[in-house]
């Protein structure tokens, strides 16, 4: 009966063994603005994630939470601009046609990699 304890042990690593790259979620190492910077007109956006996403389930929608010189702005879904996920498979980057007004924005993004689990997340900054 002493062989039980360690085959019971043994089970158990390899169970958590197995499951452990199940637990591991894309996320996000840096963007471009930064979380909380002004910038100077920007005409794209780069997140750069620590997994390969999948590209055709990734994405990011970009918001203007504010509009120098008008309190009761609406917040505004900006649009003129493509997602795409880059070749290294790690970045999804926002270009858009024309650099963005002044403003504050929130950058509303979700990706998926090889695990299939979606993540959400949201990056604010200002153009001056």
């Amino acid at each position: 009966m002493n062989f039980v304890r360690p085959l019971v042990a043994s089970f158990i690593l390899a169970g958590l063994a197995i499951a452990a790259p199940a637990v591991a979620h894309p996320k996000l190492l840096s963007s471009q603005p930064v979380a909380n910077a002004s910038v100077a007109k920007p005409s794209k956006i780069t997140l750069v994630f620590s997994e390969t996403l999948v590209a055709q389930m990734s994405g990011m929608t970009v918001v203007m939470t504010g509009m120098p010189g008008m309190a009761n702005h609406a917040p505004m879904k900006m649009s003129g601009f493509k997602t795409s996920v880059a070749k290294d498979g790690k970045t999804l980057v926002a270009a858009f046609a024309r650099p963005l007004p002044a403003g504050t924005y929130q950058i509303q993004w979700h990706v998926v990699s090889t695990d299939t689990h979606r993540v959400d997340g949201s990056v604010a900054f200002t153009v001056k």
